[in-house]
């Protein structure tokens, strides 16, 4: 199974019955849901993820969560929306509300990996922030679509502002570090690792069970 694939993809979707609860979530976050689901053997949890590229078109996001929820949930008892506002401006929580389901609380996966209160508190205006998934796929979510392959003199128009590259680190791998911090390097931006594990993502599902 490919979790960034540009179609929708599906992780445990088992037999229906009482207590089973769809996650619908972007892709960028596939690969910590399904930890997360492993770790706690948290069986009664399905997932359908929505492109991870939509990360770069947030107003797909909304409708896509529209027409999933439309979709599934005949077969659920609950469904859970594994979105933060994520650019969508307010648009999304509208729709939860409308649909009558459940989402993450915060801006963005930046702020609910370190904790959304934290990471109000640190009101880091000059940081680019990456995550694992940012880390393994910066070229195809950042360099490429930005034109930086192409021109790599935008540069400073898209990144003269900021001071530093801080990469939330959910697990403790040494190679995605080393990817992070070369990514730092492209973007000549200081680099600062910070371990957040997966911070307000593990507290909402587990609220889940």
């Amino acid at each position: 199974m490919n979790l960034d694939d540009a179609a929708l993809t599906k992780e445990g979707l088992g037999p229906r019955g009482k207590g089973r609860i769809l996650l619908l979530a972007c892709g960028a976050l596939a690969h910590e849901i399904v930890a997360l689901k492993a770790a706690n053997g948290w069986d009664h949890l399905d997932l359908q993820c929505l492109p991870a590229i939509f990360h770069n078109s947030p107003e797909k996001i909304t409708p896509g969560i529209e027409a999933a929820v439309a979709e599934h949930r005949k077969d659920y008892d609950e469904i859970f929306v594994v979105y933060a506002d994520c650019g969508t401006g307010g648009l999304l929580e509208a729709a939860c509300k409308r649909l009558g389901v459940e989402m993450l609380e915060g801006p963005h996966c930046y702020s609910f990996y370190e904790g959304n209160a934290a990471f109000a508190a640190r009101d880091e205006i000059t940081a680019f922030y990456l995550t694992d998934f940012l880390a393994r796929q910066f070229d195809a979510f950042v360099w490429k679509p930005l034109g930086l392959d192409r021109h790599p003199e935008l540069r400073e128009a898209y990144f003269g502002n900021y001071t530093k590259l801080v990469y939330q680190a959910q697990i403790d791998d040494p190679a995605l570090t080393e990817k992070a911090k070369a990514c730092a390097e492209r973007l000549g931006l200081a680099f600062e690792r910070r371990f957040t594990g997966y911070g307000d993502l593990a507290t909402a599902l587990g609220k889940l069970g």
